[in-house]
């Protein structure tokens, strides 16, 4: 085999950009998927296909599955890292709007189960392959304020279970990533505030939030043959934050 294909989600920033560079050097042939064509186009490099696409439609996940086979005809790694946490307005369960809600969870469970479904049948057509889901920490433990986020990511975190257990028998892995603080374009808002930002790293053991290239790190490692016992995995990258609690 030639080239491995890798097929990031949300590649276009934060930990999807990162994992894009990481999994370059590993070999792999980037197929990114974002809401921002131009963005994706500069994270798969000049080798690889970026598409604008949003993990929610199912259309749209069966028509860019559908141009990553025609130009690449295989796919390796489905990295679902797409994902969002919702306006403020998605805060506790009665104060969240339905809408709020149905997006939330329509990116952050719905995009994983869709394209997930999609890059199946490659996968057992080719006898094996990887998904890594980029979950959270709060999809273990409860995020105050965010009921939405929370439910989506718990969802996510049973879901990498369940294809686990379906298809292992297939040589297929599946297992998710589960990252505490990480400072990204989506979470800089409050980790650069001078009074929000020590606030979210004060209950971290090592004391500081990750970057994206931590978590791009254990993407790597996951998709890695080395690891090829390893299936059903939630690995929580978090600096010791669920590990203990602030008294």
């Amino acid at each position: 085999m030639d080239t491995r294909v890798a097929v990031v989600t949300g590649g276009a920033s934060g930990i999807g950009r990162a994992s894009c560079t990481r999994l370059a050097e590993e070999g792999y042939t980037l197929a990114v998927l974002d809401l921002d064509a131009d963005a994706a186009k500069a994270a798969a490099g000049p080798e690889g296909l970026g598409l604008a696409a949003d993990v929610a439609d199912a259309d749209a996940v069966e028509r860019a599955v559908g141009r990553v086979m025609a130009e690449f005809g295989r796919i390796d790694l489905l990295f679902n890292n797409a994902g969002i946490t919702g306006t403020r307005a998605a805060a506790r369960c009665h104060e969240t709007p339905i809408g709020e809600w149905d997006r939330v969870v329509g990116v952050n469970l719905r995009g994983p189960f869709l394209m997930t479904r999609a890059v199946l049948p490659v996968l057992l057509d080719q006898g094996g392959g990887h998904v890594v889901n980029l979950v959270s920490i709060a999809g273990m433990v409860a995020t105050r304020g965010r009921c939405a986020y929370t439910a989506s990511k718990g969802g996510a975190l049973m879901f990498t279970k369940s294809i686990a257990a379906d298809y292992a028998a297939e040589g297929i892995r599946c297992n998710a990533v589960c990252p505490g603080w990480v400072h990204t374009p989506m979470t800089a808002w409050r980790l650069d505030d001078p009074e929000l930002g020590p606030r979210a790293a004060a209950p971290i053991p090592i004391g500081r939030v990750a970057q994206p290239a931590e978590i791009a790190e254990a993407v790597a490692m996951l998709a890695s043959e080395k690891l090829a016992y390893v299936t059903g995995l939630a690995l929580v990258i978090d600096g010791g934050m669920t590990s203990t609690i602030m008294i």
